[in-house]
């Protein structure tokens, strides 16, 4: 059953989902683990609430780029709400292979990127809205 997994992982690094540029993101952060390399940026296309385009770019191991393919399969078509809940558990059990702990931080980076380009988002609407008195 391992090697399946396997297959399935390297699959998505080989021919990874959603790879490649939004041209106008409502959303975007690149994310990085100085420990390995890896690197990703995440880019998100809003419309109403919901999550209507995803794309990354990025280079990094097998475990990183499949992962982020993976996620943006998974985060398409929810609401920001939904994916703002997204827990690193969910992305581990979407990957399907057991994680050891040195390549956690491979395996999560797609979704801290997510996150921070979600928070990156929320704050500057934040900025955006006068002040209520």
């Amino acid at each position: 059953m391992d090697d399946l997994y396997r297959d399935y992982i390297l699959e998505h690094y080989r021919r990874p989902h959603n790879f490649g540029v939004l041209e106008d993101p409502t959303a975007s952060y690149e994310g990085s683990n100085p420990l390995c390399g890896d690197r990703i940026t995440m880019m998100l296309g809003i419309t109403d609430g919901v999550v209507s385009e995803v794309a990354f770019t990025g280079r990094g191991c097998a475990i990183s780029q499949a992962s982020a393919s993976l996620l943006t399969d998974e985060i398409k078509g929810k609401t920001v709400e939904d994916v703002e809940k997204l827990t690193p558990d969910d992305l581990l059990d979407l990957i399907g292979v057991d994680i050891s702990p040195a390549r956690l931080k491979c395996a999560l980076l797609s979704l801290d990127t997510v996150a921070h380009a979600l928070a990156d988002r929320a704050a500057a609407h934040a900025e955006a809205e006068p002040e209520q008195s």
